[in-house]
């Protein structure tokens, strides 16, 4: 994996998180701006995925395949169903429900980086 990439996916992460965690202080229920950061960590994780893909097909082997595989894609799962959940509900708990998600993303990044380098199951 590159260490680089997987450190600004956990950063911007964090950085969702603190921001939801403010709104939910704030009192304010999850907005456009806030659901738009979410996508734009999504987006990482996709480009993370494809990254990892690539690395596969290029020969490279982390420490455990199907452990590296299902870090992989269960880290592309967690803030899509964090929104549904949030949208479904709409209300403060659910701004704290998408920050929990996002606090999510960096130990799944921590994670299969730690995988990727040896780490089994």
């Amino acid at each position: 994996m590159i260490l680089g990439f997987a450190v600004a996916v956990a950063v911007c992460a964090l950085l969702v998180a603190l921001w939801s965690f403010l709104q939910a202080a704030r009192k304010r229920l999850p907005d456009t701006p806030l659901l738009v950061a979410l996508g734009v960590v999504e987006l990482l994780l996709v480009a993370q995925l494809v990254v990892g893909v690539v690395l596969l097909v290029s020969g490279e082997k982390p420490g455990s395949l199907a452990t590296y595989l299902a870090y992989l894609i269960g880290s592309l799962v967690i803030l899509p169903v964090g929104a549904a959940w949030a949208l479904a509900e709409r209300s403060r708990s659910s701004t704290v429900v998408l920050g929990i998600a996002c606090l999510a993303i960096p130990v799944m990044v921590l994670r299969l980086n730690e995988v990727w380098s040896g780490a089994s199951a």
